[in-house]
């Protein structure tokens, strides 16, 4: 009976552990890993897959082979920390309250109540990291859960870092912010080359892992809205180079993904915070401050597709909300998600919205802008102000040579206009790709300039923007 008794035991124990074990298991959550690429001041212009045939960029341009390249999509403020701060949060800057610069004496930082990306995506079971450029506060705000340390202008180390967390042995899907300084201007200046550019991070001695790509300033394309000196093109070559650098990483990262097995499952975005750092582009919002790169490889995603939708930075957290499968109505987004564009729909999107108000503490010149089909108006809220140069695109030899040649434009753009700009700016994108004829004071775009000012007077309703405001007392 005692050796019946034990045998009966011994069996409810192990029903119970069996039962115990089909209750728990340690289940794959089979929703997407996602990983956001950040560069810091990469023009659209300077990618092979968006048709730079001089760059070398083979694995960004493979990602886009078997992903989608979108040829509108659109920052909202062409300012580095601010532009990261809409990334995250998925609202304009003027609305999450990071209206310039987080670091040194600017000191902007987003509201408390802001519910950002990495936090929102933890909450939902999310592994969530970052490595590289931060620059948002408060930490409470985009916390995330580890943070990796690296050289951010060393992009290959980088992903070395983050090898361990891409191919670890979890169930929970994880989301790693992955962030470059590269191109961003620095390094001074490459007093051993001809006409003494910025280095863009570029080192004598290289950085471990990278093999230089050394490009011939006679044969980088200068974009039509800069202009054409021996100056520009030495700066160029740079930022080409520092983008082949940055290139590795990505293609480094990917390597590790394919590796473990996680490259299918996982959603990959690459853009840019803002345009390159050149005059005409970077803190302006002109075409080229403003529209950049976006490559998005979905998960299982094969073959390459070109989509002509236009798209926003805002809407990286809807749609990384959707993919994760998160349906939170208190989250406050200005974007959608852009997933079913990645599915071959349309998004029935007319324009896009953009709120830029300071980049140095010092560079105040708040611009709203809305960007449709064929026009777009930039509202100059500081209009009786000259326009502020940021120190570094001042310094650089590209403006320099324009100052010290007596040139009276930059690129097809009047320097006397480029400084001095009116409260309201028309353009037809259309015919005026490069925005030098203001359509604002003629009377033939009179209905169009007023539509568009209802309409941009709404968004700041629509935002909370408290510039809006300035309608009333001036």
């Amino acid at each position: 009976m005692k050796i019946s008794a034990v045998i009966l035991l011994l069996l409810l124990f192990s029903c119970q552990s069996q039962t115990t074990d089909s209750v728990n298991p340690k289940l794959k959550d089979d929703r997407p890993n996602i990983i956001l690429l950040v560069a810091d001041d990469h023009g659209k212009d300077a990618i092979g897959a968006y048709g730079n045939p001089v760059i070398k960029t083979p694995h960004l341009d493979a990602l886009a082979a078997t992903g989608t390249r979108f040829d509108r999509a659109f920052c909202t403020t062409a300012s580095c920390s601010a532009s990261r701060s809409v990334i995250l949060s998925g609202q304009h800057n003027h609305a999450n309250g990071h209206f310039g610069h987080q670091h040194s004496y600017h000191h902007f930082s987003s509201y408390d109540t802001i519910q950002s990306m990495p936090v929102v995506l933890a909450k939902a079971g999310y592994r969530t990291a970052r490595i590289g450029k931060y620059h948002v506060a408060p930490e409470s705000v985009y916390h995330f859960q580890e943070v990796f340390k690296a050289n951010s202008r060393s992009a290959v180390e980088m992903a070395e870092k983050t090898k361990d967390f891409v191919q670890a042995d979890d169930p929970n899907p994880f989301f790693l912010y992955f962030c470059f300084s590269d191109p961003h201007r620095g390094g001074g200046f490459a007093k051993e080359l001809p006409h003494q550019p910025d280095r863009f991070g570029n080192q004598k001695k290289g950085y471990p892992g990278v093999t230089p790509v050394i490009y011939d300033p006679a044969e980088v394309l200068v974009p039509a809205f800069l202009t054409d000196t021996p100056e520009t093109r030495a700066e160029i070559a740079q930022y080409y180079q520092s983008i082949s650098r940055l290139d590795a990483g990505v293609g480094q990262l990917i390597a590790y993904l394919k590796e473990s097995g996680q490259f299918d499952n996982t959603l990959i975005v690459y853009i840019s915070d803002n345009g390159m750092a050149f005059p005409g582009a970077k803190t302006t919002l002109y075409e080229a401050g403003m529209q950049l790169p976006c490559i998005v490889k979905a998960p299982g995603q094969k073959a390459a597709n070109i989509n002509n939708e236009m798209v926003s930075w805002p809407d990286l957290l809807p749609t990384f909300l959707d993919y994760a499968e998160v349906e939170d109505s208190e989250i406050t987004t200005h974007g959608v998600s852009i997933r079913p564009a990645l599915t071959g729909n349309s998004l029935s999107r007319q324009a896009v919205y953009a709120s830029h108000t300071f980049h140095e503490v010092t560079m105040y010149y708040p611009m709203r802008v809305i960007r449709g089909e064929k026009y777009k108006l930039i509202m100059n809220l500081a209009d009786g102000l000259d326009y502020p140069f940021a120190s570094d695109l001042f310094a650089s030899k590209t403006w320099q040579s324009v100052l010290n040649k007596g040139l009276d434009k930059l690129g097809e753009k009047p320097i006397a206009e480029f400084l001095h700009r009116p409260r309201f700016e028309l353009y037809d994108i259309s015919t005026d790709p490069f925005e030098t004829i203001n359509l604002a004071s003629q009377a033939t775009h009179l209905e169009i300039l007023t539509g568009m000012q209802q309409q941009l007077r709404q968004f700041q309703i629509d935002t909370k923007d408290p510039w809006l405001y300035k309608w009333e007392y001036e």
